[in-house]
């Protein structure tokens, strides 16, 4: 029986939600041969406040308003 955990930062709507359940599943049905019914998937929205990453929260992050330099910076990397 697969389970799945898929965990995503900020929220999705219920539509949304659905339509990765449904790929989700379609995907081990077709590439592992697994019987839908028995595919059990989990998803877990994180409060861009609760995630980090390169040393700052995902919320602080997407509010910093950015600049034509940030974003040159960005394309050069």
């Amino acid at each position: 029986m697969p389970f799945v955990s898929i965990r995503i930062s900020g929220t999705a709507s219920k539509d949304q939600k659905a339509g990765i359940v449904a790929d989700v599943t379609s995907s081990l049905v077709a590439r592992l041969g697994k019987n839908p019914a028995a595919v059990q998937i989990v998803i877990e929205e994180v409060s861009t406040e609760n995630y980090g990453a390169g040393g700052l929260l995902i919320a602080d992050r997407d509010a910093k308003p950015v600049t034509q330099e940030d974003a040159h910076a960005e394309s050069s990397q």
